[in-house]
């Protein structure tokens, strides 16, 4: 959320850290917070940890080009920049982000291409600172998220669960919900060549993971390593890594979260294990019992108590978790909506029953909220939602409660699951590929995009095992190639392009391959010789190539240059250069950044989205401008926000004003404010709490023709409440209580306007999501709300209903907050942050929190700094901008790789 607040400078972030020698080639660098994130060199296998991140290695110059800052190479010789540092080890080079590609080859195949954008030439646009498969050996479910074994050269089916004797594979794709068991098994040989992976640490080298399966979900992966541990990296929303905390990795955990596995599955929210006991242990999210705990308690480690014994392998669905018991019998738990539990009810269940709903399973999948089980005969039976088709059955029932008494489709070795976007495809004995279900995307491989979801004839033959995205499709080859078709958007298919396939191609993108898994918009595999590669979406660090999620401090060079005024919105970043155009860049869906595409922009745009602006204000999925002539025009999503589900989202600023005669403005969660010239004040957008300060009038998306309140010299908008600062230095805030934020001694919502001030003295406000900041006219800086990361500054994590009668920070010139962090200018130019610090957005190289606010600076020359819901940025004193903090949705504006087109190696996996 972005405010706006009364002062004459702006706030920003600039410094940084220096970074130790590595043990093993003496590098010394001051810029490389991008990599894997570490506290030991154990940690990065055969890399090296420096300034908490571990990094990559090159061969020359040429390997590195394009990325500025230099780094003396030790017994390299060679000279090594920005994202990529030269460690005495070999060569493998990371992405050339000026050319868009990774120069490195890793097996022969190439290095992953990087679709990123460079940053433009141009000037910023921004806002103002103040707005601120066992392989069913006899068992391997695959439910939705693309689980990858090792493949049996017998059998030409994904290996056995460790201990078990191959019979019969089984082999599971991934869905956005659906869950995957990967069981270890025998290494494939036949028809693969033994291409070793050259970008991966050798085996037997300190921190080397070496895996024998590979699983994929909605945005993460896990590998089954040789010693039977569980380590698994990308988003870590609910605890999934099972790490013991929420924070995604971009690289593999350092350490097993759990050991004596049998086999693993994964799916969008929780994870689960076959213990080599036969035991069931789950963790992540639990919101409908889908641990199988008894409870709806989410965990970020895995259990020490066993949910089901006896089992011979697991399947984690969207909402619900099925297992196969040795005795071939079905038990589920969870979400039941549809009828996906198969116990003939709709009843959630939070623990296993104690009755089988099928007998005679080799493996079962789950989906979204549907599952599938493949018979000990070679049949398949689904049960569950049928929305799209994923019944197989061709009929319009809506879903069934119990698994149906015939088989939809026999000779079946395997099954892969697909998720929320439902799609299934199945393995025949031949090896032969078939589909069902959803095709929007052409994921069915028939040759053409449909709504059909009839079962399809073989759509590919020669495969020996099938992975299933949520909108794509992947084979691997008896040759160990890898092919894929279907959704294309983030380069999913391995390519090299974004164009959608749908129909199997006919070469490969990617040999040497002896397990695949595809996740929602990314793919995965194990290769022959050792080491994995991933391709696609890398925004969760889901490849696990180690680009960062984050950055910790400031960066030493600009983004743009020739900045006035500078806003930072939730997920992105707007800028008004001298000229007064606007410039913005990160999180795009919704139209945000102004450039007509709703594409994501990790860089600045390369031209102006609007002209003849004096500032602007980033919001949520919004963006205003307000105009030389003090008209207000605004882009993103439904034009203000969220407001009508039925509003389009509005790609570029419009041709016309919206209203006129508008001093000042800013932005909050759903509504936006304006300060006229007149010091009236005028909201619209979103009332659900009051924050707008009167009933709408008319089209709630459009300006009122009255003011609400007059003498207002400034204003600042939360998530769901408004505070204006009054021409007399005093404070009125309205909406949202729930935290205090009011500062009215209070926690009750107010819907209207107060007519007196609870703060005086006041030249600066500020509001994030759940508190409120003032900066006093003698330089004082004072905050109430809510204070669970230490926003307040007051030394605790305890909310204030009022503001404090003590300043926590002196000598400020300005201030902002967003999220649950606080930043300020100091009269030296130096930038302090406190609060939040989840990804590294206060700037002190660390993802502490901070109670406080700091007694040195993160940054020095700065002009403004802004702060969005986990990045910030600094407005320097000559006009560049410099961003810190989460980089996921390209909010940092430094062209960070978001998508891999071509295939990119897992770091830490090793080659044998």
């Amino acid at each position: 959320m972005k405010t706006s607040a009364y002062a004459t400078s702006a706030l920003v972030f600039v410094g940084f850290i220096a970074c130790r020698g590595a043990s093993d080639g003496g590098v010394t660098d001051t810029n490389t917070n991008w990599l894997k994130d570490c506290h030991s060199d154990v940690e990065c296998g055969a890399l090296t940890c420096l300034c908490n991140q571990c990094t990559q290695t090159c061969g020359s110059d040429a390997d590195c080009a394009g990325f500025g800052e230099e780094a003396v190479c030790g017994s390299l010789d060679a000279a090594c920049h920005d994202l990529q540092l030269c460690v005495d080890g070999g060569a493998s080079a990371r992405a050339d982000r000026a050319s868009g590609g990774v120069a490195g080859a890793t097996g022969g195949s190439a290095g992953a291409a990087s679709d990123a954008n460079t940053a433009g030439d141009g000037p910023a646009s921004g806002g103002e600172q103040t707005s601120g498969g066992s392989g069913a050996a006899p068992s391997v479910s695959n439910a939705g998220a693309g689980a990858a074994t090792r493949t049996d050269p017998v059998t030409g089916g994904a290996g056995g669960n460790v201990g078990d004797d191959p019979v019969g594979p089984t082999l599971a794709g991934m869905g956005s919900s659906g869950g995957v068991t990967a069981a270890g098994g025998v290494p494939a040989t036949a028809g693969a060549s033994p291409a070793s992976d050259a970008g991966a640490p050798p085996c037997g080298s300190p921190g080397a993971i070496e895996a024998k399966a590979i699983v994929a979900a909605q945005m993460h992966n896990c590998v089954l390593t040789v010693e039977g541990g569980v380590r698994c990296w990308g988003s870590n929303a609910d605890g999934r890594l099972g790490d013991g905390t929420t924070r995604d990795r971009s690289t593999p955990t350092a350490a097993d979260v759990l050991g004596g596995v049998q086999s693993v599955a994964t799916t969008g929210g929780h994870t689960c294990a076959v213990l080599n006991t036969g035991a069931v242990r789950c963790w992540g999210n639990n919101s409908v019992g889908q641990l199988g705990d008894g409870t709806q308690t989410s965990t970020s480690v895995p259990p020490t108590q066993d949910v089901l014994t006896g089992a011979q392998s697991v399947a984690p669905g969207g909402g619900h978790t099925c297992a196969v018991l040795k005795t071939g019998g079905v038990r589920c738990w969870g979400n039941n909506i549809s009828g996906e539990l198969g116990d003939g009810t709709r009843d959630m269940r939070l623990s296993p029953g104690n009755t089988d709903i099928l007998t005679g399973v080799q493996a079962v999948s789950a989906g979204s909220m549907f599952s599938c089980a493949l018979m000990q005969t070679g049949g398949v039976r689904c049960w569950g939602d049928n929305y799209s088709g994923q019944l197989g059955e061709g009929s319009d029932v809506a879903y069934r409660l119990s698994p149906p008494s015939t088989d939809l489709i026999a000779g079946i070795q395997a099954l892969a699951m697909g998720g929320h976007i439902s799609h299934s495809c199945a393995l025949t004995t031949t090896g032969g590929v078939r589909c069902w279900g959803s095709n929007r995307s052409g994921q069915l491989g028939t040759g053409s995009p449909s709504e059909d979801p009839q079962l399809t004839g073989e759509v590919l033959t020669g495969v020996q095992a099938v992975a299933v995205g949520t909108s794509h499709t992947c084979a691997l080859m008896t040759t160990g190639g890898v092919r894929c078709w279907g959704k294309n958007e983030d380069g999913q298919l391995g390519d090299g392009t974004t164009t959608d396939r749908a129909s199997p191609p006919v070469s490969d993108v990617l040999t040497g391959a002896e397990a695949i898994a595809a996740g929602a918009a990314h793919t995965c595999a194990l290769m022959v010789g050792g080491g994995a590669k991933c391709w696609g979406r890398t925004r969760q660090g889901q490849l696990g190539d180690g680009v960062g999620l984050y950055r910790t401090t400031p960066p030493t060079s600009d983004v743009l240059a020739g900045v006035r005024t500078l806003s930072a919105g939730d997920r992105h970043t707007c800028a008004v250069t001298t000229s007064g155009t606007v410039r913005c860049w990160g999180e795009n869906t919704s139209g945000s950044v102004g450039d007509g595409t709703g594409e994501v922009r990790t860089a600045p745009t390369d031209s102006d989205v609007l002209s003849e602006v004096q500032t602007v204000a980033a919001g949520g999925h919004v963006s205003c401008a307000l105009t030389t002539t003090g008209g207000v025009r605004c882009w993103g999503r439904g034009i203000l926000s969220l407001i009508s589900a039925a509003a389009k989202n509005v790609l570029s600023p419009p041709a016309s004003d919206i209203l006129t005669g508008v001093r000042d403005l800013a932005t909050g969660g759903n509504h936006i404010c304006a300060v006229m010239t007149s010091g009236g004040l005028r909201c619209w957008g979103d009332n659900s709490y009051g924050e707008i300060g009167q009933e709408p009038e008319g089209d709630p998306e459009m300006p009122p023709a009255s003011d609400v309140l007059d003498g207002v010299q400034a204003v600042a908008t939360g998530e769901t409440w408004t505070c204006a600062l009054m021409g007399t230095g005093g404070v009125r805030c309205w909406g949202r209580n729930n935290r205090g934020q009011l500062g009215d001694g209070t926690t009750t919502d107010r819907e209207t306007v107060p007519e007196t001030d609870m703060l005086t003295g006041v030249q600066a406000i500020a509001a994030g999501e759940g508190h409120t900041c003032a900066l006093l006219t003698t330089g004082g800086v004072r905050c109430w709300g809510s204070n669970v990361a230490g926003q307040l500054g007051d030394g605790t994590t305890t909310d204030r209903a009022s503001p404090p009668t003590a300043d926590v920070l002196t000598s400020a010139v300005a201030i902002d907050a967003a999220g649950n962090t606080t930043c300020a200018l100091m009269e030296t130019g130096g930038v302090r942050c406190w609060g939040d610090n989840f990804f590294g957005q206060l700037g002190d190289g660390t993802t502490t929190n901070r109670s406080t606010p700091p007694t040195s600076d993160a940054m020095t020359g700065a002009a403004a700094v802004v702060v969005g819901s986990a990045h910030t940025c600094a407005l320097t004193t000559a006009g560049g901008v410099r961003c810190w903090g989460r980089a996921a949705n390209g909010e940092l504006g430094d062209g960070i790789v978001l998508r891999r087109l071509t295939p990119t190696t897992v770091v830490g996996i090793c080659r044998r």
